[in-house]
C-alpha cells in the first residue's frame, strides 16, 4: 500500500503522524511512504531521517494526496486538504466530527473512507487511540491551568502548592477517565487539593484516592456537587467524553457566578464542543479569554504544543493498526476486528458511526 504523510497544516500544530522509525517499519514490511517535505521537521525529524528509514519525500502535499492510498494525519483535515482527498481514499486521524459540522460535509463529498483515532474501541470498551494525546493533554491542562492562575497571566494570583502557612489551591476535576486521572495525578503532585467529580465512583478511582488521602476526594458528577465544588474550585479542568459524540454541557454560563474572579476553566473536551456552556476553540497563539470573570483555557490541539513527546507517543499506539490496515486492506481489517470497524466514520458519502449521525442529525448506516 502506498502510505502518505503530508505535514500538519492547523495553526500551531507541530506534530507529525508518523516518526521515521514508524516509516521503516512499514518499508520493512512492503508498503512504500510518501513523506511531504518537512513534515517532521518541528519535532526534529529530517527529510534525510525519512529516506534513511526508507520513505520517499515528496515536495508538497498535493502531490501525497494524489499518489497515496491511506493518508496518515494527526489533526482533522482542514478544507484545503479535503478538498485534495477523493473516492476510495482512505483517510486515517483523529477527526472529532461530532462538533464540526463543515469538515462533516467536505469529508462526505470527498467520497474518501474515514476512520477516527477516538472511536477505535479495545476488548474493554477503552479508546486505545485517544489514551495517549488524552494522557498528554490531562498533564498540560494542569500546567496550563497553572500558568493561567498567574497574576500575570490575568488569574488569581494562586499558586497551586500553597506556601508555608498558605493553603494549596483547591483542583477540580470533571471526569474519571484517563484525562481526568492524569490531570489529577499532577495536580497533586504540585501540592495542590483535588476534588474528581465522576458519573460512577469505580474502583480504580477509589484505589487513586486511597493513594492520596490526604489531599484527593471523590464525589459524584452531579448539576448540585459540580455547583457545590465551583465555590472553591481555583482550577476546573473539563475532562468529560462520550465516544463519538459532542460532550455534555456540564458547567453552564449562570454557574460561572458562583465561582472565584480569576479562577480558570481548562476545556479538554473542546475537540468534541466543549463541557463548558461558554467554551469556544482557542488557539496556543491567543489560547484565553474571560467571561463573567473567570478565564476560559480551549486550545483545541494542546498536544502541539509538546509535539515532540506527543508524536512519539501518537505513532507508538497508531503504528499496530496503521500496519494491520495496510497488509489486510481496512475492509478486511474490519470484518476481522469490530474493534477497528467502531473507528468508521464516513464511507461512500455515508455516516457510519452511530454518534456522530445523532449529535449531527444525518442518517446513520451500519
Amino acid at each position: 500500500m502506498i502510505i502518505g504523510i503530508p505535514q500538519e497544516i492547523k495553526i500551531h500544530e507541530y506534530r507529525v503522524s508518523l516518526t521515521p522509525e514508524g516509516a521503516a517499519r512499514l518499508v520493512d514490511s512492503g508498503h512504500q511512504v510518501l513523506v511531504q517535505s518537512h513534515a517532521g521537521e518541528a519535532v526534529g525529524f529530517s527529510d534525510l531521517d525519512y529516506q534513511a528509514s526508507g520513505a520517499k519525500i515528496v515536495a508538497s502535499a498535493q502531490h501525497v494526496f494524489d499518489q497515496a492510498e491511506m493518508i496518515i494525519k494527526v489533526k482533522e483535515p482542514q478544507p484545503d486538504e479535503c478538498a485534495l482527498l477523493k473516492k476510495g481514499q482512505l483517510l486515517f486521524t483523529y477527526l472529532h466530527l461530532a462538533a464540526d459540522p463543515i469538515q462533516t460535509e467536505l469529508l462526505i463529498k470527498s467520497g474518501a473512507t474515514c476512520i477516527a483515532y477516538e472511536t477505535i474501541t479495545d476488548a474493554n470498551g477503552r479508546l486505545p487511540l485517544l489514551k495517549p494525546m488524552s494522557e498528554v493533554a490531562g498533564r498540560m491542562s494542569i500546567q496550563s491551568g497553572a500558568h493561567h492562575l498567574e497574576k500575570t497571566q490575568g488569574g488569581s494570583g494562586v499558586l497551586l502548592s500553597g506556601a508555608s502557612g498558605v493553603e494549596p489551591a483547591k483542583v477540580l476535576v470533571i471526569g474519571g477517565g484517563v484525562v481526568g486521572m492524569n490531570a489529577a495525578e499532577v495536580a497533586l503532585g504540585m501540592g495542590a487539593e483535588v476534588t474528581i467529580l465522576d458519573r460512577q465512583i469505580l474502583d480504580y478511582l477509589t484505589t487513586f484516592q486511597q493513594q492520596h488521602a490526604s489531599k484527593l476526594s471523590l464525589d459524584l458528577s452531579t448539576s448540585k456537587n459540580i455547583k457545590h465544588h465551583l465555590v472553591h474550585a481555583d482550577l476546573v479542568i473539563g475532562a468529560a467524553l462520550v465516544a463519538g459524540a459532542k460532550a455534555p454541557k456540564l458547567i453552564t454560563k449562570p454557574m460561572l457566578k458562583l465561582m472565584k474572579k480569576g479562577s480558570v476553566l481548562v476545556d479538554v473536551s473542546i475537540d468534541q464542543g466543549g463541557c463548558f456552556e461558554t467554551s469556544k476553540v482557542t488557539t496556543h497563539d491567543n489560547p484565553t479569554y474571560v467571561v463573567d470573570g473567570i478565564i476560559h483555557y480551549c486550545v483545541g490541539n494542546m498536544p502541539g504544543a509538546v509535539a515532540k513527546t506527543a508524536t512519539l507517543a501518537l505513532t507508538n499506539t497508531t503504528l499496530p493498526f496503521i500496519q494491520n490496515i495496510a497488509n489486510k486492506g481496512w475492509n478486511q481489517a474490519m470484518l476481522e476486528d469490530q474493534h477497528l470497524k467502531n473507528g468508521l466514520n464516513i464511507h461512500q458519502g455515508k455516516i457510519r458511526h452511530k454518534a456522530v449521525a445523532e449529535s449531527l442529525g444525518y442518517e446513520f448506516f451500519n
